[in-house]
């Protein structure tokens, strides 16, 4: 319940300091059942490799968010693998650092199928997805994109190669300035 209720951060609807790697555990904990082995598949590990970091302002429900559809993603392309042939273990490593004296940067990667290059370019439009009818709306990458850009003024990158495995990576300010987050004016 403590998990869950710091996901969703209900109760924190506006900027503040926040420790990002609460955000990625409580995330990890609420996506652990599809973590786990199933008849049909091994178990996907998670290796986190967490750096020392400052509280970072931000919105902590949309960040949690973000994280949230990161991963799904992963796992999604992970299970796609694992359902079809055996191969190295599937596993997603989390690895968050200081980027300067101003930044932190979060990379979510996994040893998936890659991403070819041809749809690189689509990944952050609205509706655009690789899955099949019915298995999401394409919205998840497109809506991350705007919260880390718009919201938060940081950046979302992409680095797949086919057959290797698909690294988002997130750069955040660690502070925002009060000129620069959208709800300022009104706050």
């Amino acid at each position: 319940v403590l998990s869950l209720r710091n996901f969703s951060r209900t109760d924190e609807a506006a900027f503040k300091a926040v420790d990002i790697h609460e955000g990625l555990d409580s995330t990890l904990l609420i996506l652990q059942y599809r973590l786990k082995a199933r008849p049909d598949r091994p178990a996907i590990t998670v290796h986190p490799d967490y750096g020392d970091l400052p509280p970072v302002s931000c919105y902590p429900s949309q960040l949690n968010q973000v994280f949230m559809n990161l991963l799904a993603n992963a796992i999604d392309a992970l299970e796609a693998v694992l359902s079809k042939e055996s191969g190295p273990p599937a596993q997603i490593t989390i690895r968050t650092r200081c980027v300067g004296t101003d930044q932190v940067a979060i990379t979510i990667a996994d040893n998936g199928p890659g991403i070819p290059d041809r749809i690189k370019h689509r990944l952050f439009e609205p509706f655009f997805t690789t899955k099949p009818i019915g298995k999401g709306t394409g919205m998840g990458l497109s809506i991350s994109y705007q919260i880390i850009t718009e919201q938060h003024h940081g950046t979302l990158t992409c680095d797949a190669t086919p057959g290797q495995g698909t690294a988002f990576t997130i750069h955040l300010p660690i502070q925002q300035g009060a000129q620069t987050h959208p709800l300022a004016a009104v706050q």
